[in-house]
């Protein structure tokens, strides 16, 4: 099994920062792609940025320019730096990795796993 936790969300007024981070632990073989996702009350979960193992990132525009996705491969980790803030970034932000396991019989297969949220508020 392995488990993702994230940490760094809370309160900031608008044009702060704040710094989300998630970590993986558990029978981890390796982690293809991590991202970071939101989801806004009565709105749908979007994407905000992606990450490969090799370091390319892609962001959604609604945060270019604004948001830095990162991840350190040695500690299985991927950081979200969130600056100059809007109140309308206000949401739960979950992570998500792609990580190879070994399964039962031996083999390796990719599954995904999602990170409990945590909460972003952008508001005076």
């Amino acid at each position: 099994q392995v488990q993702l936790v994230e940490s760094g969300g809370g309160l900031v007024q608008p044009g702060g920062s704040l710094r989300l981070s998630c970590a993986a632990s558990g029978s981890i073989f390796s982690i293809n792609s991590m991202a970071w996702y939101r989801q806004a009350p009565g709105k749908q979960r979007e994407l905000v940025a992606t990450i490969t193992r090799t370091g390319s990132a892609n962001y959604a525009d609604f945060v270019k320019g604004r948001f830095t996705i990162s991840r350190d491969n040695a500690k299985n980790t991927v950081s979200l730096q969130m600056n100059s803030l809007k109140p309308e970034d206000t949401a739960v932000y979950y992570c998500k990795m792609v990580v190879v396991a070994r399964t039962a019989i031996g083999n390796y297969r990719e599954y995904d796993y999602w990170g409990q949220g945590t909460q972003v508020t952008v508001s005076s």
